[in-house]
């Protein structure tokens, strides 16, 4: 995690974004909507660019922010998302119209673990990204890395959980953040357990893992 002198100087570094993104966010911040921070949102597209998915599932819509700016990054990709809560799915769907870019983003409305079926039939996927109930991370990983092809990538954001994840539990005020963290924490050590992905975490943002899926020998 940097300072918060750090983390100005790079955001006043990102160059500038179009009327509609700087949009989104502003509505993000006045809903209390959780989208990712600036330097976490940089680095995701970086690794995008990198990778150049064509077939992107994001666990996790809100206001469809991050499916907009994915698309934007690898124009020939996209994106099936998910988003559970009826109003945020409206907010989506409504910033994907005016982005113009209906045919690119496909919104799936509900938990993703009851869309499993549904999700599937749209995959195989190059590119996984998981920021949605942090509670619920490990399921979603278990539920959906079958659905990955080789050499393709899931990227989980806020692993880092505030630095929540290296404090001991007496150190967090709330019984809702001290259980959050023991399970971001169970995540963490989990995917570094699994001999079938290449996963490494980044200290931007809220913590990003990234984890490749090996090709099979």
């Amino acid at each position: 995690m940097i300072s918060e002198e750090l983390k100005l100087y790079l955001e006043r570094l990102i160059p500038g974004r179009q009327h509609e993104i700087l949009h989104m966010e502003q509505q993000a911040q006045e809903g209390n909507v959780p989208i990712m921070d600036l330097i976490g949102m940089e680095a995701l597209l970086q690794v995008m660019r990198l990778h150049k998915p064509k077939r992107i599932l994001e666990i996790g819509t809100a206001i469809g922010y991050s499916a907009i700016r994915m698309v934007q990054a690898v124009p020939d990709s996209h994106v099936i998302t998910v988003e559970r809560d009826p109003e945020r799915f409206s907010k989506a769907i409504d910033n994907i119209i005016e982005m113009e870019l209906q045919s690119s983003i496909h919104v799936i409305e509900g938990d993703a673990l009851e869309k499993v079926s549904q999700i599937e039939e749209a995959g195989p996927y190059d590119f996984i990204f998981i920021d949605a109930a942090k509670g619920q991370y490990k399921r979603f990983f278990q539920e959906f890395e079958s659905m990955l092809v080789p050499g393709g990538v899931i990227v989980s954001d806020n692993v880092l959980f505030r630095g929540f994840v290296s404090k001991g539990n007496e150190e967090i005020e709330t019984r809702r953040f001290r259980k959050l963290a023991d399970k971001i924490r169970d995540y963490n050590e989990f995917l570094m357990d699994q001999d079938t992905f290449h996963t490494t975490i980044l200290p931007v943002g809220d913590g990003m893992a990234i984890s490749i899926l090996k090709d099979k020998v």
